[in-house]
């Protein structure tokens, strides 16, 4: 069985943990690209605590995890999300929701971890990187003008993921260590963008779930008014 774990940022079925602040359209459909090709029993969503690489969070955990639901409420397969990030203590690091998913879930399950190009070039800046490679797969998200090449990604990230590139039916049939990158991909949705838009009253229509929207204007997230 495969489990799909799906944490994003700046924007499934994992992601590097994401704010989802707010989850927004991009998200929503890297989840449905992901959950379509690799076909997980369950998709978990793992909303970030204190992102150690990131400025620290304003909205309300609460907030982020009802907006969560409201995004995902029709959806095909189980949909799990994981507040394990918001109520660790400390920085959030992916190696150590890995461990914990990890000892939950068993040794033998596929876990495959979703993250944006943005992301992979930053990867050997993470805490203990390489141990990512014994807990899960990963599968990345490309990116408009994100190239994953030897020009844009750090030599030994280039060397692990060379190495590991793999097929989604070969993700779905082992548990870590495998690479599939989607390269045919074209969303590009800031979430920060998204928020400056929010802030200045500015259209983002299609860019949010409609019930998202209406849920942060409700509760004046975002300063809308």
């Amino acid at each position: 069985h495969t489990r799909c774990l799906s944490d994003w940022s700046s924007d499934v079925c994992s992601s590097d943990l994401g704010s989802f602040d707010p989850v927004h359209a991009g998200h929503v459909g890297l989840a449905h690209y992901f959950c379509t090709l690799l076909h997980p029993e369950q998709l978990r969503l793992i909303p970030a605590g204190k992102p150690w690489q990131k400025p620290e969070l304003t909205t309300p955990a609460e907030h982020r995890i009802a907006m969560l639901k409201l995004a995902f409420e029709q959806w095909p397969i189980p949909i799990h999300i994981d507040s394990l990030e918001i109520q660790r203590k400390g920085p959030s690091y992916t190696v150590d929701t890995l461990q914990e998913l990890r000892h939950s879930l068993g040794e033998q399950i596929s876990l495959v971890w979703i993250i944006g190009a943005d992301q992979l070039t930053n990867l050997h800046t993470w805490h203990e990187w390489r141990t990512l490679f014994e807990l899960t797969n990963l599968a990345v998200a490309a990116r408009p003008g994100y190239l994953l090449d030897k020009a844009n990604l750090d030599g030994e990230v280039l060397n692990e993921i060379s190495r590991r590139l793999a097929s989604p039916s070969q993700l779905n049939h082992t548990p870590s260590g495998l690479v599939f990158i989607a390269d045919n991909l074209a969303w590009d949705i800031s979430s920060t963008t998204l928020r400056e838009s929010l802030r200045q009253g500015k259209s983002v229509k299609g860019l949010l779930p409609t019930p998202v929207l209406d849920y942060a204007q409700q509760h004046h997230l975002y300063k809308i008014t």
